[in-house]
């Protein structure tokens, strides 16, 4: 019943369908960094705030395309745990939720137990990678190792470098890095993509998510001009925060960043995917986000090759919400732990 449903109300643009599919399995390439195009970015602050305080009103999901909205929310959940008592049997647990994420009985319910419901990646720090790993053995859920100095990214390059290649060799096939704040709020672009073309070399194949720290930048401008830049430097993602900010995501940096994506695919023909992360807690919220994603990229971009989120604490409504479809009742949360 349920994931075929989100797709098939909007017809897909051919030329989309091919760019998504004629990277899979492939870094994004790097391209030689232009700075007027960067320092052309330019956003109608007013404009941006009008856009998103329709979006949540323009769009209702009821019965079963909402159950569908649930489930491919799920699939694109990024299950992260970065806190300082992480320990390897929460990451254990985290891991197993990755893999089975709802209950059997409720995707039975849902004529639903067929699909392949699963999160798109499991998130943790390097010293971590190895044991979500051992985890995952043989299952289609991907490690991602935030590093680089996560969250502040203030490490010497070269540490920060050896840290990338420490996660990729114990096991990390996604790597989230960090980015200098300084370089964009200096207007120091060339530095800014010296930096991210530097990790995007260490990656090698592995996908490389940049994080922009987008509640630290000061202004949408600054937003625009530094998702430019990562992507000429070859990233295959870009991300709005690390978790651990003050402001993290929102509809309006996303907006931008979003509408940065398709610039820079009519530009390139080149496809980067987006992840909002931090502060996306309920069912109702990642429908927003998954509407946003839909009227401003189509909905190709809906799957977790090209469109995360970071937010775990999100799963448990999820979850709640399907369960309600399920039995007519809603749940307590303790019900649905993520670990």
């Amino acid at each position: 019943m349920a994931l075929r449903q989100l797709d098939a109300r909007t017809p897909v643009a051919p030329a989309l369908t091919a760019a998504t599919t004629q990277r899979a399995g492939q870094a994004n390439p790097v391209f030689p960094l232009d700075l007027d195009w960067v320092h052309d970015a330019r956003i109608n602050t007013s404009a941006v705030e009008r856009r998103v305080a329709t979006l949540p009103k323009r769009r209702t999901v009821k019965k079963q395309w909402q159950v569908a909205w649930h489930l491919r929310a799920i699939t694109c959940l990024d299950l992260t745990t970065l806190s300082g008592d992480d320990t390897p049997g929460r990451v254990h647990r985290l891991c197993a939720k990755a893999r089975r994420p709802v209950r059997d009985d409720l995707l039975e319910a849902l004529g639903a137990a067929k699909l392949p419901i699963h999160a798109a990646a499991v998130c943790v720090y390097p010293a971590m990678v190895e044991v979500a790993a051992e985890a995952l053995a043989g299952s289609p859920v991907p490690v991602c190792s935030v590093a680089t100095g996560f969250p502040a990214g203030l490490t010497p390059l070269a540490q920060r470098v050896a840290e990338v290649e420490a996660a990729l060799a114990a096991g990390a096939s996604e790597i989230d890095i960090v980015i200098t704040r300084a370089h964009a709020l200096t207007g120091n672009w060339p530095a800014l993509y010296e930096e991210i073309r530097t990790f995007r070399e260490a990656c090698g194949e592995a996908h490389l998510k940049v994080i922009l720290a987008t509640g630290e930048l000061s202004t949408l401008r600054n937003v625009a001009r530094a998702s430019r830049v990562a992507m000429l430097a070859g990233a295959d993602f870009i991300k709005t925060s690390t978790g651990k900010e003050k402001a993290n995501a929102t509809l309006a940096v996303s907006l931008v960043m979003v509408r940065a994506i398709r610039d820079y695919f009519e530009r390139t023909g080149v496809v980067v995917g987006f992840k909002p992360a931090g502060g996306i807690s309920t069912a109702r919220q990642a429908a927003d986000w998954l509407a946003l994603i839909k009227e401003e990229l189509g909905p190709t971009w809906l799957r977790p090759e090209l469109f995360r989120f970071g937010a775990s604490s999100l799963l448990a409504d999820l979850e709640r919400q399907l369960e309600f479809h399920a039995t007519g009742r809603y749940s307590a949360t303790f019900r649905h732990p993520l670990v």
